[in-house]
């Protein structure tokens, strides 16, 4: 097991939150790999906890690792050290087959289509007018920007968004839970009205259901309400569902490979898309077999980490990630030296 803690290129910050690292806890089982962005802790519990409850039935260890968890708490750092256990277990699993992971798990299509991730609050215009540009510019025809920490100066920071990607790009906006429904809702129709916003992600706290609702009910057409990337469990899945246009999963958070596939068939029952939050190199990969998946985040820290860390990674091509199938497992293999290099 390895816990890395690599700084960013230069301070991040979104509606709610800033940042200058990012932590990744990457588990080996066998020859399976898996991980998680979560705290040392994560490290820890798996140690503790989970490893002995390690064996070839993924989805019996699963449940295993749920139960033993119960009272430390399942949502939060215990759901991350399980999603990245479970990966493992998939990963050692379609490994010792000699097949793909996308193949173990039933493909139901070839790759993943992206968007574009990062426009952070503290960027100057010139770093979000590059960043933002230059995804468009490789055939990325979504990009998203965060905002909501200072209202009054994103419109300066959307207009020039939206003419480093032209027209013909679509633009997502991301507050990470910084307005409260009112607000959200008068800037949901500035958001399309002005600058032809799809997607409007966490325009309230993903806890707030009522909030998320009345977003998805009375904001623009053609506006999408999305949040889920903090659905650790089934129960907080299926909560936002019924509140949002489409339901976020994160591979690393949501109890792994087998909690995307659990939830992503909760959506298919309520008609809605899922599309898949950040971690783009295992991802790729979980989101094939989502039936109704949508597109992924191609986020800019985990995208900089992954490359780093991991040799294998599914290629970009036309706009969508690309699993080798070729390869067995998730095709990833660590690049040793560097994981010692970050290693706490």
């Amino acid at each position: 097991m390895h816990v890395c803690t690599v700084p960013t290129d230069e301070p991040e910050s979104d509606g709610t939150a800033e940042w200058d690292s990012t932590t990744i806890v990457v588990v080996e089982c066998d020859e399976g790999i898996g991980y998680t962005y979560c705290e040392q802790a994560a490290a820890q519990l798996i140690q503790d906890t989970l490893a002995d409850l390690v064996h070839e039935d993924v989805r019996r260890a699963w449940l295993d690792m749920q139960r033993a968890v119960r009272n430390a708490g399942r949502p939060g750092i215990a759901a991350c050290a399980i999603s990245a256990v479970d990966q493992a277990l998939w990963d050692r699993k379609a490994r010792t087959l000699g097949v793909s992971l996308v193949d173990l798990l039933g493909a139901a299509h070839e790759d993943v289509p992206v968007y574009g991730s990062g426009g952070f609050c503290t960027y100057s215009l010139d770093r979000l007018r590059e960043q933002l540009g230059g995804w468009a510019s490789q055939g990325i025809p979504r990009v998203k920007m965060k905002l909501g920490r200072e209202p009054d100066a994103d419109p300066k920071r959307l207009d020039v968004a939206r003419r480093a990607i032209g027209d013909d790009t679509e633009l997502f906006v991301d507050a990470n839970g910084a307005f409260t429904a009112k607000d959200a809702l008068g800037w949901a129709e500035r958001y399309a009205d002005e600058w032809n916003v799809s997607w409007f992600e966490e325009p309230v706290s993903s806890g707030d259901f009522d909030g998320l609702r009345m977003l998805r009910e009375h904001g623009p057409g053609g506006l999408d309400i999305a949040a889920g990337e903090y659905a650790y469990t089934p129960e907080d899945a299926r909560n936002i569902v019924e509140c949002v246009d489409v339901l976020q999963l994160d591979v690393t958070r949501c109890l792994g490979i087998t909690g995307v596939l659990s939830a992503s068939g909760l959506a298919n029952a309520h008609g809605k898309d899922v599309s898949a939050h950040c971690a783009p190199a295992i991802s790729a990969h979980a989101f094939c077999a989502v039936e109704r998946r949508r597109h992924l985040e191609y986020f800019h820290d985990h995208i900089r980490i992954e490359e780093l860390l991991f040799d294998g990674r599914p290629e970009l091509r036309d706009g969508a990630l690309h699993p080798d199938r070729s390869r067995p497992g998730n095709g990833l293999e660590l690049k040793r030296k560097e994981l010692d290099k970050w290693s706490a």
